[in-house]
């Protein structure tokens, strides 16, 4: 079933200037904060990108007041593109918002493609309660997108979906940054990078995931 939620358009600023952004309210009491961060702004990657829509309404049905947001330089968003460490702040300022507009709820980071690799990178100093990348971008894109470090690691309860045929980010790269960690990726078999297809499958796992999860 799915739930009637409500989107609302925000701003914010962050150390770029302005970002903007959409707020999804869930259904009743917020349960937790979740904040979507977008695909690679050099490769046309917005907040209105397919996946990222999809993980931000999947989260609000669950209770969360689910943000996604444009990175610096990207829409409205003031600022240019830095490969990370901008961008990095840019999720800060958004969660800092997040809390001053709907109180210290726990909170989740979620992210797809270079967003994974920058809701990883800002999990380090946010430390969520629950983390969800879809595709992360575990390795650099090619020789005119260069990511600012290299991937972090997640907690082991991290949710990792990739599918099996990614041609972005191989899946064979994903197992290596992975294994060291033992942290498990759930791969969607026959899927590629933006899960063309498969949007409705990479919400019911989300939703299996939390649905029964302690906020």
């Amino acid at each position: 079933m799915v739930v009637a939620t409500e989107a609302h358009k925000f701003s914010t600023h962050g150390t770029a200037g302005g970002i903007e952004g959409i707020a999804h309210m869930p259904d009743g009491e917020p349960r937790a904060l979740a904040v979507v961060c977008h695909p690679l702004p050099t490769m046309g990657g917005t907040m209105e990108n397919k996946v990222a829509v999809t993980l931000a309404k999947t989260l609000c049905e669950l209770g969360c007041v689910a943000l996604r947001f444009n990175f610096r330089g990207v829409g409205a968003s003031a600022g240019e593109f830095t490969g990370g460490d901008g961008e990095v702040e840019d999720v800060l300022a958004v969660v800092e918002f997040a809390r001053e507009q709907f109180g210290d709820l726990p909170l989740l980071l979620s992210g797809f493609s270079f967003g994974g690799y920058v809701a990883a990178r800002a999990a380090q100093q946010l430390q969520p309660r629950h983390l969800l990348l879809a595709a992360p971008a575990v390795t650099r894109f090619g020789a005119t997108a260069v990511l600012s470090t290299e991937m972090p690691g997640v907690p082991p309860d991290t949710l990792i979906v990739h599918g099996e045929h990614d041609d972005v980010v191989p899946l064979a790269k994903a197992m290596e940054w992975a294994r060291p960690q033992h942290v498990p990726i759930v791969v969607l078999p026959g899927a590629e990078h933006y899960f063309h297809g498969r949007l409705t499958q990479l919400r019911d796992i989300v939703k299996r995931h939390f649905g029964g999860v302690e906020w």
